[in-house]
C-alpha cells in the first residue's frame, strides 16, 4: 500500500473515531509499527493531526474530553502507565480492603498486587475478572454496564458503594489540574467515582502525563481529595495543591 492510501485511511479513522492507536493502525493497513509511526509524524508535521503517546487525535481534539473505547486506551502511554500501577500495586499491604476503579491504568496495577488476604472492590468487569484469577477475594458492584469504558455505573452503583469502607482506593481520570480537580466526561462515572473517594481512608489517583493540566467535563474530586501518582510532572509548569508521587523506569 502507498503512503499516501495510508495516510488517507489513517485521516478517515480519525474523523471516524476521534483517536486511533498505533497498534490499531499497524494491524488495520497491515504494515509495520515503524511505517506507522512515521506516517503519523509526517502527518503531524503537515498539521493533519496530532500525535499522542501510542497513537494519534485530530486536531483540536483533547483526550480528556471523551470517552475512547477501551481496547484503544489500552495501547496508549503504556510504559508510563506500568509504572504508575507498579508502584501504586506496593502501596497495597496486607489485609487491606480496596476500591479498584474502572481503567486501564487501575488493569494493570492487579499485575502488581503481591499483598496477601486482601479484599477488592470494583465496577470494572475486566478487573474483577483477572482478580478472581490472582485469587483475590472480589466484590463488583451492581448498576448498568457502561460498553465504552466496560465499568458499571449510575445510581444503582452508587446505592451499592454505600455500604462499604475501605482503607485504600485507586482511580482513574481523564484530566487532572488544581482549579478542576480530578475529572472526567460521563456523569454516571463521574458519581460513582465521587463517592467511592469519600469512603476511602487513603484514595490515589493514577494518571500519566497526557491528563495533567486537562479538564474533562464532570468533577469527581478535587484535588486535595486524593494523591496524584504520576509521571514527568517535572516537565509541567505547576506544582498541583495535593500530594504527588512521581514514578519513573527506575523506581
Amino acid at each position: 500500500m502507498f503512503t499516501e492510501e495510508r495516510c488517507n485511511i489513517i485521516l478517515q479513522e480519525l474523523k471516524v473515531k476521534g483517536i486511533v492507536s498505533v497498534m490499531e493502525l499497524v494491524k488495520m493497513l497491515d504494515a509495520s509499527e515503524s511505517t506507522i509511526r512515521r506516517d503519523l509524524n509526517n502527518l503531524h508535521n503537515e498539521g493533519l493531526l496530532k500525535k499522542i503517546h501510542g497513537g494519534a487525535v485530530l486536531i483540536g481534539e483533547s483526550t480528556s474530553l471523551h470517552d475512547y473505547m477501551v481496547n484503544v486506551r489500552q495501547s496508549l502511554n503504556v510504559d508510563d502507565k506500568t509504572q504508575i500501577a507498579k508502584y501504586a500495586a506496593s502501596l497495597i499491604e496486607n489485609g487491606d480492603i480496596i476500591y479498584l476503579d474502572a481503567g486501564t491504568t487501575t488493569e494493570i496495577l492487579i499485575d502488581f498486587i503481591k499483598a496477601k488476604e486482601i479484599t477488592v472492590v470494583t465496577n470494572a468487569i475486566v478487573h474483577a475478572k483477572k482478580l478472581l484469577e490472582k485469587n483475590i477475594k472480589t466484590f463488583i458492584l451492581g448498576g448498568e454496564l457502561k460498553i465504552i469504558t466496560e465499568a458499571v455505573v449510575g445510581p444503582t452503583t452508587v446505592e451499592d458503594l454505600k455500604k462499604y469502607n475501605f482503607t485504600k482506593g485507586f482511580f482513574g481520570a481523564n484530566g487532572v489540574s488544581n482549579q478542576n480537580g480530578y475529572t472526567t466526561p460521563d456523569i454516571n462515572e463521574a458519581m460513582v467515582k465521587a463517592e467511592a473517594i469519600k469512603r476511602c481512608n487513603e484514595a490515589f489517583v493514577l494518571a500519566d502525563e497526557s491528563k495533567l493540566e486537562e479538564v474533562s467535563f464532570i468533577t469527581f474530586g478535587a484535588i486535595k481529595d486524593a494523591t496524584l501518582i504520576t509521571s514527568k510532572i517535572k516537565d509541567i509548569d505547576i506544582k498541583y495543591d495535593t500530594n504527588v508521587v512521581e514514578v519513573s523506569k527506575n523506581d
